[in-house]
């Protein structure tokens, strides 16, 4: 079944499921809010005109947090037609909080720059999880990368070690990237002394190896990649074309 992870009727009918069986009900992959904000505040300053998109997500509460913390522009996308309608009737009182019906792969209806920020805990995840992951994975960072601003970031909270991940998001994609680390906090155990200061970046080689690695190789950890945007599409397309004609004109010279 999880080879439909990329699929619209394989989450329509999960949220149908839930919702059926607890009204209201939310889930936060991985991470909520209030162990995430003290990062979100570092590459995210409040107050802020900061315009937020947060991909895949369901019903969680997260946004609804980041809400509450004094972000005030923040689009939420699902490819699930049932638990954006869940979302946007819970929310219909909250101008802050915007939910749309969109797959992650095929972002069009935003115009390239349109956030400052893009949130992802787990939507990438899943698609590797599926069909086709690999394809279904570059379709996404490659809409990702458009979508933000110049200088924008993508945070994405995964369980992909840097091994993995750093060259996947390395791979056709110009970003700038830090890595965070925050332990994983397991059904009934309670917050733990953090293996590693969320807010302190962590050292790695190249090769994603870690450079201290006796303390970090075994770490029980979710992974957060800060990955900021270094170029602008539109720019480099008018540079080039530009020197192109130059060249062009030159030659009849």
């Amino acid at each position: 079944m999880s080879q439909a992870y990329g699929e619209a009727w394989y989450w329509d009918k999960r949220y149908a499921k839930e919702s059926a069986a607890a009204a209201a009900a939310t889930f936060d992959w991985y991470q909520k809010y209030e162990s995430l904000a003290p990062l979100l505040h570092l590459y995210l300053p409040i107050p802020t005109t900061t315009t937020i998109l947060v991909v895949g997500c369901g019903n969680s509460a997260f946004s609804e947090g980041m809400s509450k913390d004094g972000y005030t522009d923040i689009v939420n996308i699902d490819i699930s037609s049932v638990v954006i309608g869940e979302m946007q009737k819970k929310y219909s009182d909250s101008p802050r909080l915007k939910y749309i019906e969109m797959d992650v792969r095929d972002m069009k209806a935003f115009e390239a720059g349109s956030f400052n920020a893009v949130i992802d805990k787990g939507t990438l995840d899943s698609l590797l999880c599926g069909h086709n992951s690999k394809p279904n994975a570059a379709k996404m960072l490659e809409e990702v990368e458009r979508v933000l601003k110049k200088g924008g970031v993508y945070i994405l909270i995964t369980y992909g070690i840097p091994a993995y991940r750093l060259h996947l998001l390395r791979e056709s994609h110009s970003w700038s990237i830090k890595l965070h680390v925050i332990d994983k906090v397991h059904p009934g155990e309670s917050s733990k002394a953090e293996t590693w200061e969320l807010t302190r970046p962590v050292p790695v080689n190249s090769d994603g190896s870690f450079r201290e690695a006796d303390c970090l190789e075994k770490m029980d950890v979710h992974y957060i990649y800060i990955c900021t945007k270094v170029r602008c599409y539109p720019l480099i397309h008018v540079t080039f074309s530009s020197f192109l004609f130059h060249a062009f004109m030159e030659s009849y010279q």
